[in-house]
């Protein structure tokens, strides 16, 4: 005992027990900081930034280094299909840029002449936007039709009124 008036086994498992925390506690700050390293690096890596085509033309060398996506037009007669793969234009404005697409997956069946395309991937030294993923929307099939024109197959949509009620009956 001597002299702090706690037994002597009193103070050893206080001892292991400071030991045993100081442990646990450095394990959980290494898994938390480890699990912070992978969320952010994880982020990083699938950040893909939107830009017009303008705004990639100007980038500059940081167009190369970053995953992007583009959006645009489809220049009709530029779609040249190999497998799952194909090559386009996409126009915006007055702006053009040439797209690879190399996926893993064929282009989207709504993927045609003038439809709205969304090209994800990296621009590359040589000009041409190096497509992984494409999204694609109809041309013009879900867009109303503008007055005074003709649906397709030449039928004009009328306007159906409910039979006059003769009888009085309401």
């Amino acid at each position: 005992m001597r002299g702090s008036g706690e037994p002597a086994y009193n103070r050893v498992i206080m001892k292991n027990g400071n030991k045993q925390t100081v442990r646990i506690a450095l394990a959980v700050v290494v898994i938390v900081s480890a699990i912070s390293y992978l969320a952010v690096t994880g982020v990083e890596a699938n950040k893909s930034y939107y830009v017009t085509i303008q705004e990639l033309q100007s980038m500059g060398n940081k167009a190369y280094t970053r995953n992007l996506r583009v959006a645009g037009s489809v220049e009709p007669g530029s779609i040249v299909r190999d497998g799952a793969h194909a090559q386009f234009t996409l126009v915006e404005l007055d702006r053009k840029l040439k797209v690879a697409y190399t996926g893993d997956e064929p282009p989207p069946d709504t993927f045609k002449d003038n439809s709205q395309a969304l090209a994800i991937g990296t621009f590359g030294r040589d000009g041409v936007f190096h497509a992984t993923q494409l999204q694609a929307k109809c041309a013009s099939k879900y867009a109303p039709a503008q007055p005074g024109q003709a649906k397709p197959g030449g039928t004009q949509t009328a306007a159906v009124t409910a039979p006059a009620d003769t009888a009085g009956n309401r």
